[in-house]
């Protein structure tokens, strides 16, 4: 494996990752997906679970994969990174069948909800059989500490692919170095941004309240190009069009379940930054007014499209969200998070591969990307694009919303603003 090395302090960022993890909140995200035959994956689906840990730690032992540094690293007192050698028997095993998409679905909402020891490098990956007819599915667990959304994409590029190095995303290949911005304007907007989360801008609903431990997970996924050129002549993005159709998911969900629907519901959508340095965690958050209610699709998309603009631009400037920059500052944000009313949904959307990936020689056919709940806001979506398609997941609190039911929403919005064109 890796040769040892001098421990390294985690960064702020990431040390924040550590301090809010908790028993009923785990923050891990995770990668389903369902593999093809090839590789580990014999024919006759048979699975040869050592080759794909000999080829794995043939990889974690590469020291050109220096993005893989942290998959044989463990945190130590919750402020070092400190090398050891992963025991891949534990680390990457085979699981019970599952039945079917679904079947792998619930598996990977039972999981958000199982911590990852801080003694061991935290990740996973599970190899799971039953996930389609021909061959089994597979989660990846990783700590956030590990990685954030656009550096866990990363990993994962390294991790199952033997082809040539992926190109750096444009976080990755920015100076580390953040801009300069007047102190007066940063210190007013960073205080702005702690003060609202004592608003109380959403009404009582359902959205928020105490994280139960059932979850419920769907997944969707559409075609990327034709959803592009659908967001491209309504003037707005794809994460544009992926937040209206978050609005249609929550709102099925809702009704499905008896309760209101806010006239608006304020998301927070993570804005990669441009520098990160050797951190896993570069990201700022902006908050974007959903409109809900009875508004046209073409009114909510412009609208959502112009919220974003300047939201997006806003957040890159002033970087990670303050209370998250200390340890003592992320123990106040958690508590707080758990007592907010600002925030009502979470969104999140990822630049995947643009090229199918290989585990150990078997395709990986599908992929969708779980992110966790945290503080108090039950309802979230994830997306990542993926070899041509545009893979979304819906994750939140079973004890009081329906993921098959707001699945199905999410994924018919995505299919009538991609008719649009």
């Amino acid at each position: 494996m890796r040769q040892p090395r001098d421990e390294e302090r985690l960064s702020a960022a990431d040390a924040s990752n550590v301090v809010i993890d908790a028993p009923d909140q785990v923050n891990v995200f995770l990668i389903a997906g369902i593999l093809g035959v090839g590789g580990f994956v014999a024919a006759d689906g048979t699975i040869d679970i050592e080759l794909l840990r000999a080829t794995l730690a043939a990889r974690l032992a590469d020291p050109e994969l220096k993005e893989l540094a942290r998959l044989s690293q463990r945190v130590r007192r919750s402020s070092q990174w400190e090398t050891c050698d992963p025991d891949l028997a534990w680390h990457i095993r085979l699981v019970d069948p599952v039945d079917g998409r679904d079947g792998l679905a619930d598996l990977g909402a039972a999981l958000m909800t199982v911590p990852l020891p801080l003694d061991r490098p935290m990740w996973e990956l599970l190899i799971v059989p039953g996930a389609s007819p021909a061959a089994p599915g597979m989660i990846l667990r990783i700590h956030h500490a590990v990685a954030d959304g656009v550096a866990g994409v990363r990993v994962v590029q390294r991790l199952f692919d033997s082809g040539p190095a992926p190109e750096d995303p444009e976080s990755l290949r920015a100076s580390a170095t953040p801009p300069a911005r007047g102190w007066c304007r940063a210190f007013v907007t960073g205080a702005m941004r702690v003060l609202a989360m004592f608003r109380a801008a959403v009404p009582s609903t359902v959205l928020l309240g105490t994280i139960g431990a059932r979850r419920g997970v769907a997944f969707v996924d559409v075609d990327l190009g034709a959803l592009a050129a659908a967001a491209r002549t309504a003037g707005a993005t794809i994460n544009d069009a992926l937040l209206a159709a978050s609005v249609a998911a929550a709102e099925a969900a809702l009704q499905a379940a008896g309760h209101p629907v806010p006239a608006v519901l304020p998301a927070s959508v993570p804005v990669a930054l441009p520098h990160r340095g050797s951190s896993g965690n570069a990201v700022g958050v902006m908050v974007v007014p959903l409109p809900a209610g009875q508004t046209p699709t073409g009114e909510r998309l412009a609208r959502i499209a112009a919220a974003t603009r300047s939201a997006k631009a806003e957040a890159r400037a002033q970087g990670t969200y303050e209370l998250t920059r200390t340890r003592w500052g992320s123990r106040l944000f958690a508590w707080l998070a758990r007592r907010q009313r600002f925030i009502a949904v979470f969104v999140t959307n990822v630049r995947g591969p643009e090229e199918r990936l290989t585990v150990a020689g078997a395709p990986l056919e599908h992929a969708w990307p779980i992110t966790p709940l945290q503080g108090n806001v039950r309802f979230g979506i994830s997306a990542m694009s993926y070899a041509g398609r545009f893979s979304v997941t819906v994750h939140l609190d079973a004890g009081v919303l329906d993921a098959r039911v707001a699945g199905r929403a999410l994924g018919e919005e995505l299919a009538h603003i991609t008719a649009r064109q």
